[in-house]
């Protein structure tokens, strides 16, 4: 970039002038205070690299400055560019805010919670699905409009959606189109270059039967980024993939580690990882690569003349939230390898890389032959090359510091997976071959459930602001339909004088990991915890009885046509949905153990509701409202109680999730319709 356009730019975050580094996934320009939190938020919220001192492909560097010139970062302030947030008091972070809390609360709520991103408007009968966004993705990658591509990934679109009627993904429509930097943001968020089409054709394919011979070497080189950025991190050189050669694999001066036991064991247990084992310690050693990589350069470029605080300090891989406990742990654990350790371990990991993808060519241990489902899942693969002494300084390689994917692909044959240098028999090919099939079959099932999981909380989000939105308005009538004196429910009303989303208080509300209370500052109280097992549920009728609210009243004498006040209505209803959206805070921040004692605050709540109506309403409308009320908030305690007694596993925490928030969603939708009806009764 020249002097002349670099001086015009400023920091996406702050507004900083000239800034040095870039957020790859994001496609921002950032300053060195805000660099330093995004590091902290891990690389799978921010890709971060240093405009100068790392090793950009032409390409992908283009990638960035085309998407900042078009304004990338009102993707991610969409909200904040609209006069009205002035009034709720979010505001953009400047360069005179101090690091924490200031600008470091203002980064995470951008970037981890999305608080100020677009949320596209859904309806019963017209939402929008994952599905409907990567549709239009398919069709967009063929323009050069990158920020509206941009902007569909950010909402949920699918980098390796194939398409149904086309018979291919997003990258092949890129490729064939010859659309380079369309490919770059494909690749960035997790495309895979050598997916098949319905007719076997990988994207590398389409680009080369098009004529876009750049573009196909460019492909070619991100399927082999995960190896390619190992070889460079220890001795400086990438392959020659335009003559064929794809992999490098470096040896070590001093051997000695080589030759003992300990780390031949260390290999055969490498060797018999399943391929999907193998990928994801891969890439977690490429993670750490970088880590490393990104403290080599940050170190080079600070000023050492000035204090370093906390914020420049990254000592190990950020946690991952859609990553188990235990690999998080055994991610972090990699910081403690020391430079000749972990350098074994990269080269182990080419090794096995080359084996796997062309098959036993590579020396490898005799006798070696496992099964994976022999493996113990419960402990991290590497722990058996771990050391258990501080990590030493790691040596500074010059300032390269190569980019990588959130999704990269190894790229293995599942032949050879599990496989030593004997010969392979048909028995063994096919329990190979059943075992993928099934580890498809499970990925593309959690795929569809976490889409699912993604269109219930936007739905559940527009339900929410709809309700808020009524009862705004109603808190103004009286049940003659006149405006209510003013401040007659001032304690009702956020600031404003409007109702707030549920997400917007990610722009304000504290991130914290060891506190047991929220605060939420545009409310201005504070949410205690609230103790379990407080609530003695056979006291309230509505659980005891197992007959729904309509049948018990025609047990108990004649109908009842009155009805309760519109206002305890609407006030009962906004303390349901506070519970509601702190229960959905909960999901969005996975903080399952937060499930039960938010249902139990729900159950509360309800109860008081439906104590307003009589036992036996003449309404059926209000019959059925009640039922429905009733029986979710039972429902909902019920599966936020087996959720907290059986300890799900990661695998069914998101079906346990969606369970949880299409109860809440039932709730809201109950009491939206007795406000409805009571306000219109009471109205007549």
């Amino acid at each position: 970039m020249s002097k002349r356009v670099r001086s015009r730019e400023v920091c996406a975050d702050c507004s900083a002038p000239e800034p040095r580094w870039a957020s790859v996934n994001r496609g921002v320009l950032i300053c060195d205070e805000c660099c330093s939190i995004h590091r902290g938020l891990g690389r799978h919220s921010s890709q971060v690299r240093h405009l100068s001192h790392s090793g950009w492909p032409p390409s992908q560097l283009q990638m960035i400055q085309t998407l900042y010139g078009n304004g990338a970062n009102s993707i991610w302030e969409h909200s904040l560019l609209d006069p009205s947030t002035s009034v709720s008091g979010k505001r953009k972070a400047n360069p005179q805010d101090r690091v924490h809390p200031n600008k470091t609360e203002f980064i995470k709520a951008k970037y981890q919670m999305l608080a100020y991103v677009h949320r596209m408007p859904c309806r019963e009968d017209d939402s929008v699905t994952a599905k409907d966004l990567s549709k239009q993705l398919h069709s967009s990658v063929r323009t050069g409009n990158l920020e509206t591509c941009l902007r569909l990934l950010s909402l949920g679109a699918q980098a390796n959606f194939f398409h149904p009627e086309k018979g291919n993904s997003p990258l092949h429509i890129a490729a064939k189109a010859g659309q380079i930097l369309q490919a770059e943001l494909l690749a960035v968020y997790g495309a895979d270059p050598g997916a098949l089409d319905s007719s076997g054709k990988s994207p590398i394919d389409y680009a080369r039967q098009a004529g876009h011979q750049e573009l196909a070497e460019r492909l070619v080189e991100i399927q082999y980024e995960l190896t390619d950025r190992l070889t460079f991190y220890l001795c400086g050189r990438r392959p020659d993939h335009r003559n064929g050669q794809h992999f490098i694999i470096p040896q070590m001066a001093d051997s000695s580690l080589d030759l003992s036991e300990f780390a031949k064991a260390a290999k055969k247990k490498l060797q018999s990882l399943s391929n999907h084992q193998f990928e994801e310690l891969a890439m977690d050693v490429y993670d750490e690569v970088d880590r490393r990589e990104t403290d080599a350069v940050w170190l080079a470029t600070q000023n050492h003349s000035a204090l370093v605080t906390e914020t420049t300090v990254v000592p190990f891989l950020p946690v991952n939230p859609e990553y188990s406990s235990t690999r998080n742990q055994g991610r972090q654990k990699l910081a403690r390898f020391s430079a000749h350790e972990f350098a074994t371990l990269v080269i182990d990991i080419l090794t096995d890389a080359k084996r796997r993808q062309w098959g036993s060519s590579c020396e490898s241990p005799k006798g070696s032959r496992h099964n994976s489902e022999s493996q113990d899942n419960d402990q991290p693969d590497y722990d058996s090359v771990a050391s258990d002494e501080e990590s030493a300084q790691e040596a500074t390689r010059g300032d390269s510091c190569n980019d990588g994917r959130t999704k990269v692909n190894v790229n293995m044959s599942s032949e050879s997976s599990d496989l030593s240098d004997g010969p392979i028999t048909v028995q063994e090919f096919m329990e190979v071959k059943t075992a993928l099939t099934a580890s498809e079959a499970k990925i593309q099932q959690l795929l569809k459930v976490n889409c699912h999981l993604s269109d219930e909380l936007r739905s559940m989000q527009s339900k929410l602001n709809s309700l808020q939105t009524e009862n705004t308005t109603l808190r103004w009538q009286t049940p003659s339909g006149q405006p209510h004196p003013q401040g007659s429910f001032s304690r009702h009303t956020p600031r404003g004088g409007r109702a707030m989303s549920m997400y917007e208080t990610g722009s304000t509300a504290k991130q914290y990991t060891h506190r047991t209370e929220a605060v939420s500052q545009e409310d201005g109280v504070v949410l205690q915890p609230f103790p379990t097992n407080v609530i003695d549920f056979d006291s309230y009728s509505i659980f005891r009885s197992p007959l729904p609210v309509s049948e018990a009243g025609e047990a108990n004498g004649e109908e009842d046509a009155t009805l309760p006040c519109t206002e305890d209505v609407i006030c009962k209803t906004e303390q349901i949905t506070k519970n509601i959206q702190e229960l959905l805070r909960a999901a969005q921040e996975t903080k399952h153990e937060s499930f039960l004692p938010c249902s139990e605050k729900i159950c509360v709540a309800v109860t008081e509701m439906a104590a307003l109506f009589p036992k036996r309403p003449s309404s059926e409308t209000v019959r059925s409202s009640l039922c429905l009320l009733t029986s979710s908030a039972s429902r909902l305690h019920g599966e936020c109680q087996k959720s907290a007694e059986h300890a799900p596993c990661p695998s069914d925490i998101q079906l346990v999730t969606q369970q949880v928030i299409q109860c809440a969603y039932d709730i809201a939708k109950a009491a939206k319709q007795l406000v409805t009806v009571t306000t219109k009764e009471n109205n007549n």
